[in-house]
């Protein structure tokens, strides 16, 4: 639905300013003492001028008032961020000394690999038998049978060896660390053993507290019926919002065919609830006050679903959404879903600013954005006289309007385009909404032996169906377009031609079209460069790989990869394979680093390696011992895997201009060659650091 005039918008204009505070305070510290006393000033002045109106002939200057009410969104949106970090307040746990901390778990623990991980606000310092509250939230990581037991809500003693959670150190890698902090954590701490104390159960909230129970009770009902693990997985996703259960091929499955979303608990579930309460109390509209009355239970349950899957962004905002459609209907109101969706970003963000910093928040939004406006134009493109022709020509225009809007988001953040999209998204369509209603019908209804054991069998069938067709559409040829790597520039280049493109289309001005072709050539100019570029680079990078080795030797488009990881390792996945796809290599070769090489630009013989110009001894346990009659020349000695030795003897056989300490190496081995004097080199020390990539001719 497009507007006719900006007047219909008002939350669209006003949520603009808003986001680029708060995109400027994720980038740009300031006090918020000093942001306060902007924001007034800007707040006394615009009241000042709307007193004086007629006396300054303000009249004459009308745009002053939409700066300054531009200005105080942009400043709010700026404080807002501030003041929700919790790294800024004086009672934050880090900024206090303490020996044991008391931590209340604030989410539902989940258990992986031997693991129980949570999150809890750290409520007590003690130190010294001083009793100090303070806030702040801290990831814990637990490995002890009895840690099964504990739940949302309990107070947990701890001893207070927390760290800060470590940054990336390899190139691409995943940045966990702000991961993190877009959730107001900076700090972790892992326990091995029974190294802590339940004080407390139930003491969070109580409301939050019996969602997550009801849910488990839920989860484990489907588990009655629904006898495949696979399927029991995505219902609980689907229906739920609860993915401990869900495995990481079915995932990929569903991200490389673009339905996704599909694991999502979002709109398209709400939507489902929202017809289904509809339908059933259509006969309240009969009544005097029965439209209010429609309108109280339909809100009720709705948010009462999102309490039950834990209030996740995508929900609320189809809550919302659909609460003020709900209340617009119920009192006859004129509504512009697009005007509502901003509404709900802006109370959403209102509540906590760093929902922008989530992608699943960002995707949400776009994809409705993108449903509400570019859907009518792609729909325009083609007439069917058919009815099923056109019905699926609709289906399509949905599909293809969401992926037009969030690919070069999805592109930025993921680094891939799942080619088939149509085709999958129209197949999940039908088994979908079969899993939802029949989900939905199931979990209302109490246990019954025939009708429970007919309406899991119907879920679990569905489920793998839909699941096998998905698998088989990732097989396909080309199924998926990988190692997209876009940089800041050209992701806003792509949405700025999507946009004067589309909008072109919708309004036939020329300039718009003139706008979308020169984006479109900046583009073409940065991909061109970087490919001129990455073909004739020669680089070797030493990657910090905690207890393995990583060596890339890179020549153009091809790679060599030392290291005692196999390719399908989730370490080498996690730390090598990033750098190797966002330097889009397309030639990789993994060595041990036992074997010898003989390629055209890397030879290897025992420890030692060419590369170009280059040679790297790798100094390990088989030659720490050595003596040689004569010095060795070599650019880098890569120490690693613990070689104790006389570190004299080093520079007594080598001749070196960089000593590089593998990540590889203990903590009491790099103590060691820490106290040694190293004049003829660079010391460089991975472990804890970042990655030296060095350029080699």
């Amino acid at each position: 639905m497009l507007a006719n005039h900006k007047g219909e918008i008002p939350f669209v204009i006003l949520l603009i300013p808003f986001l680029l505070g708060i995109t400027t305070g994720l980038n740009w510290f300031a006090e918020p003492s000093i942001l306060l006393i902007l924001l007034l000033t800007l707040c006394a002045t615009f009241i000042l001028l709307n007193i004086a109106y007629k006396k300054f002939n303000i009249y004459k200057v009308r745009w002053l008032g939409g700066i300054l009410i531009n200005l105080i969104l942009f400043v709010f949106g700026w404080i807002s961020i501030a003041n929700h970090s919790e790294l800024n307040r004086p009672t934050h746990f880090s900024k206090l000394p303490a020996q044991l901390i008391v931590t209340r778990i604030n989410s539902e623990p989940t258990s992986k690999n031997g693991l129980i991980r949570f999150t809890a606000t750290v409520e007590q310092s003690i130190n010294k038998g001083k009793k100090t509250t303070t806030s702040g939230t801290l990831l814990v990581t637990l490995k002890d049978s009895l840690a099964q037991n504990l739940a949302y809500g309990d107070d947990v003693l701890i001893p207070a060896n927390y760290t800060l959670v470590d940054p990336p150190f390899n190139p691409a890698e995943f940045n966990y660390k702000q991961y993190l902090a877009n959730k107001n954590i900076y700090y972790q701490s892992a326990l091995y053993g029974h190294k802590y104390a339940v004080l407390a159960h139930d003491a969070g909230n109580p409301i939050v507290a019996y969602a997550l129970k009801l849910r488990q009770r839920l989860v484990e009902k489907l588990k009655t019926n629904i006898h495949n693990p696979e399927a029991t997985a995505v219902a609980s996703t689907m229906l739920l919002g609860y993915r401990a259960d869900l495995s990481s091929d079915v995932l990929q499955a569903y991200s490389s065919t673009g339905t996704v979303y599909v694991l999502t608990v979002s709109g398209s579930q709400v939507a489902i609830i929202y017809f289904l309460l509809t339908y059933t109390l259509s006969f309240l509209s009969r009544h005097k006050y029965g439209k209010v009355l429609r309108a109280i239970i339909i809100i009720g349950v709705l948010w009462y679903y999102a309490l039950l899957t834990g209030f996740s962004p995508a929900i609320c905002r189809a809550v919302l959404v659909v609460s003020m459609i709900v209340i617009g209907k119920t009192y006859n109101r004129y509504i512009n879903t697009l005007n509502i969706l901003a509404f709900s970003a802006f109370v959403l963000l209102l509540y906590d600013p760093y929902l922008i910093t989530e992608v699943g928040f960002q995707l949400a939004f776009l994809a409705v954005g993108g449903l509400i406006v570019l859907r009518p134009i792609v729909y325009n493109w083609f007439k069917f006289k058919n009815k099923f022709a056109d019905k699926l020509w609709a289906i399509c225009s949905v599909s293809i309007a969401a992926q037009i809007i969030t690919f070069p988001l999805s592109a930025f953040y993921f680094h891939q385009f799942p080619v088939y999209f149509l085709v999958s998204n129209v197949l999940v369509i039908i088994p979908a909404s079969i899993i939802m209603y029949t989900g939905i019908l199931y979990l209302l209804l109490p246990q019954m032996a025939f009708v429970s054991h007919y309406l899991g069998w119907i879920l679990e069938k569905t489920i793998l169906l839909m699941n096998k067709g998905l698998s088989g559409i990732e097989q396909f040829p080309l199924s998926t377009i990988n190692k997209i790597w876009l940089n800041t520039s050209e992701y806003l280049l792509l949405y700025a031609i999507i946009i004067s493109l589309f909008y072109f289309l919708y309004d036939r001005k020329l300039w718009l079209l003139r706008l979308s072709l020169c984006c479109l050539l900046l583009l073409s100019i940065s991909f061109s460069y970087k490919k001129i570029t990455s073909a004739n680079t020669h680089t070797i990078a030493f990657l910090n790989m905690h207890s393995h080795t990583g060596i890339v030797m890179r020549n153009g488009n091809q790679a060599i990869v030392l290291s005692d990881l196999s390719d399908t390792n989730k370490n080498y996945r996690y730390s090598i394979q990033p750098y190797l796809d966002s330097c889009k290599l397309t030639d990789i070769t993994v060595y041990n680093p036992k074997q010898n090489i003989n390629s055209n630009y890397v030879f290897k013989r025992s420890n030692l390696i060419q590369f170009f110009d280059k040679r790297i001894l790798l100094f390990d346990k088989s030659i720490s011992n050595c003596s040689l009659n004569d010095k060795t020349l070599a650019d880098y000695i890569y120490i690693t895997n613990n070689p104790y030795t006389n570190f004299n003897n080093i520079n007594k056989n080598y001749t070196y201009q960089q000593l590089i300490i593998s990540a590889a190496n203990s903590d009491r081995f790099v103590n060691q060659i820490q106290q040694v004097k190293w004049p003829m080199a660079n010391f460089i020390l991975l472990k804890r650091n970042k990655a030296l990539i060095s350029v080699s001719n």
